[in-house]
């Protein structure tokens, strides 16, 4: 088993938990132990409920909150928010059982203590503290889950143990550089480079998140992928033909299950791995240890993806098909063609275009979860924006290359951002993979 990389240690004591400290290590290890079960069919099961459940309805709370409008700070990433969650939990759950090995530092509490009541409260307190208007409903949330505990020490220890986990890595996240504003991006005005896309030509966003400091990584820039071909390539005249042919508004080279995809998978992508998590670890009928870890491992890699992706986006700053298109005439590539009029089916985010961020958060979520899963699992999955449809899937690399190549039938991406997004994303995950899961 791997353990944390620490540079100095700090010993705190308070009430009934003391914590041993490792801080400024950055690419880190964490619990590592993994069951040899494997499930090839993800069927709900009529097991009982197991300690999961708690780590699955804080996850549920932080979708719901992330997914009503005005909660989530326009500036601040919510894959902050699920890998704080995620960490948090996991390391009160490891604190509180004596079992596994925690991210970044270790709270060790006394002997007793509730490991649903160190969970609770850990989840409870990062997101009061990350959503403060929720305080009510997160504090009758963590009183439900509190009474099925009962009173006495192990509550009472248990709550401690979780409150000083939330505490302290807030305290350690406090200035990671996602509170910057973010600065001005300034239009492109040569041929290839990124401008805003209309209708509304919105200022691009997160143009500070590649400065904020990783969670399992040591450095965003050591992924980014290849340099963007040339304009003038052959290679660049076929992405843009094709997502000009499929990815129009009113496309008619576009199948009905292409128009389909495209909508299906444009809610924010991290949402969908977080809900495929939840359905993953109910069937597999996890006990809570190893729920709360594939949920941290997930959420602190995808955090970090999203770091990365920032950084390669605007590092290479890229336009947007939207722009290619229509100024086609100024790439100096006698294959394409400028159509002023060209239109996208889904509204182009306000961001350059490569690579994919649906690619390389997919491709990170399926390269972990095929880690801790079977990879072949036969996987029904939702869509917040298109109720009652599901899509269902052989593999979860079946769902990551569908949710990547859905953004150039929506006609926001190329399949050259699609493949450089995979790119990216399975050399983030096998870089986390190896210095956190020990083989």
């Amino acid at each position: 088993m791997t353990s944390p990389v620490s540079r100095r240690g700090l010993l705190l004591a308070g009430g009934t938990t003391a914590a041993a400290v490792a801080v400024g290590a950055t690419d880190t290890s964490f619990a590592a132990a993994r069951t040899a079960a494997r499930v090839p069919s993800l069927e709900l099961t009529r097991q009982a409920r197991t300690g999961a459940d708690v780590v699955i309805a804080w996850n549920q709370t932080l979708l719901r909150i992330v997914r009503t409008a005005g909660l989530q700070p326009p500036t601040v990433h919510p894959t902050r928010s699920f890998a704080l969650l995620h960490a948090a939990i996991h390391n009160a759950v490891v604190a509180s059982t004596g079992e596994g090995t925690p991210y970044l530092f270790a709270v060790h509490a006394r002997p007793g203590a509730s490991p649903i009541a160190a969970a609770a409260q850990a989840g409870h307190d990062i997101l009061v503290a990350l959503y403060p208007a929720q305080t009510a409903d997160l504090g009758r949330q963590l009183a439900g889950q509190l009474s099925v505990v009962g009173q006495g020490h192990a509550r009472e220890t248990g709550i401690d143990a979780g409150r000083l986990t939330a505490r302290l890595l807030l305290d350690l996240r406090a200035n990671d550089g996602s509170s910057v504003v973010p600065p001005p991006l300034p239009a492109g005005t040569e041929p290839g480079q990124y401008r805003p896309t209309p209708p509304a030509e919105a200022p691009a966003v997160f143009t500070h998140w590649s400065g904020v400091t990783p969670f399992l990584i040591k450095r965003a820039d050591r992924f980014r992928p290849q340099n963007y071909p040339g304009l003038d390539t052959r290679r660049y005249a076929a992405a843009i033909n094709e997502v000009r042919r499929l990815g129009q508004n009113n496309s008619t080279g576009r199948k009905p299950d292409q128009t389909e995809q495209a909508n299906f998978w444009a809610a924010p992508i991290w949402n969908y791995w977080n809900e495929i998590t939840q359905t993953a670890v109910r069937a597999e009928g996890n006990d809570l240890l190893r729920a709360a870890r594939i949920f941290a491992h997930l959420n602190l890699a995808v955090a970090d993806a999203v770091i990365a992706f920032y950084d390669a986006k605007y590092h290479f700053r890229i336009w947007r098909p939207i722009t290619a298109i229509r100024l086609a005439d100024a790439d100096g590539n006698h294959s394409t063609t400028a159509d002023p009029d060209w239109t996208p089916l889904a509204t182009t985010p306000a961001d350059p275009s490569y690579p994919g961020a649906h690619s390389v958060v997919s491709q990170t979520a399926a390269t972990l979860l095929g880690r801790e899963f079977d990879p072949r699992l036969q996987l029904a999955v939702s869509s917040e924006l298109l109720p009652g449809v599901t899509r269902r899937f052989r593999s979860l690399q079946a769902i990551a290359d569908e949710a990547g190549l859905s953004r150039l039938y929506a006609g926001i991406h190329t399949r050259l951002d699609h493949y450089a997004g995979q790119e990216l994303g399975h050399s983030l995950a096998k870089s986390v993979r190896e210095a956190v899961v020990a083989p």
